[in-house]
């Protein structure tokens, strides 16, 4: 037998939580519910074991694991088909899903967002914060803003340009500390990532060379980094776009540290046929190319 949808729909909820309990409140079911749909999944799988107890609460086993892309793909697609049947193609209403990074998310899209409810208040949005690279083929997400050349097959992509990113301090730090001459200098409050390897290895190739060591406040969350350079903590990196808009954010050390990243738009092709994906997709790529030139220091 095919198990149902809602079966696995409460599978990746316990999952994600952890928990019978946990994924009864994300799914807005009873705990027994979920728990009867778990053992439901498993008796229609031949009696596949899915999670074990542990102290921290439920596990998932290998098998799980080999299922969680398979159900998670099924729940891509089951959100696409409700967003493909929220508006005709031909419509200026329906739902668009947006993905971007964190930092995007929280300090450039906001606005061009806001431009484009006014101009088409039909069309619902949905923003999805993340770092890691959205499936638009699996309909994970229908329009990504992107800092790198998206790679996949069969997508819409525009290239809008460069964001340079520099190092700033915000002036309340400088006028205590003054100016560093280094980012590794002794006293100078370096504001960088913890764990983020991918990051560590993207500046080397940069030849751009950094320690995690060298760094008074370790966070992988871009956000939080940002909140920490307006704080005054210290010093850190910020794009040109962002710190033009606050100018308590002063550049620092121009000569030692400076990177650009490509911003693209891009979308599966399918859904060029889609009049509010067009609307979206073309609202994005002009608000971003209008950012990325007052980004240019």
């Amino acid at each position: 037998m095919v198990p149902d949808w809602s079966l696995y729909r409460a599978f990746l909820a316990v999952i994600d939580a952890g928990s019978l309990s946990g994924a009864a409140r994300q799914l807005g079911l009873t705990q027994p519910t979920v728990g009867r749909q778990i053992e439901a999944l498993e008796q229609t799988l031949g009696g596949l074991a899915l999670f074990t107890r542990s102290p921290s609460g439920l596990r998932p086993t290998d098998a799980a694991l080999a299922l969680r892309p398979h159900a998670e793909a099924m729940a891509a697609a089951a959100e696409a088909l409700l967003r493909t049947a929220s508006g005709a193609a031909d419509e200026a209403r329906g739902l668009v899903r947006v993905t971007t990074s964190h930092v995007m998310g929280a300090e450039v899209l906001p606005e061009i967002l806001a431009g484009f409810h006014e101009a088409h208040p039909e069309i619902a949005i949905e923003l999805v914060l993340s770092d890691r690279q959205e499936d638009l083929l699996r309909r994970d997400a229908d329009i990504a803003v992107r800092m790198a050349r998206p790679t996949q097959g069969a997508l819409t992509a525009r290239r809008i340009g460069s964001v340079p990113v520099g190092l700033f301090a915000h002036r309340r730090y400088l006028q205590r500390h003054g100016e560093p001459t280094s980012l590794d200098q002794a006293g100078a409050s370096a504001i960088g990532f913890d764990r983020n390897v991918e990051m560590l290895s993207a500046l080397q190739a940069l030849d751009i060379h950094l320690d995690r060591e060298m760094f008074a406040l370790r966070t992988d969350s871009d956000v939080a980094q940002m909140a920490a350079l307006r704080a005054g903590f210290g010093v850190g990196a910020c794009q040109f776009g962002i710190a033009r808009r606050d100018p308590n954010l002063v550049p620092v050390l121009r000569d030692s540290f400076r990177f650009d990243l490509e911003c693209w738009v891009a979308m599966h092709e399918d859904l060029r046929a889609t009049l509010r994906m067009r609307l979206m997709f073309d609202a994005l790529a002009a608000g971003l190319a209008d950012y990325v030139a007052a980004s240019r220091p």
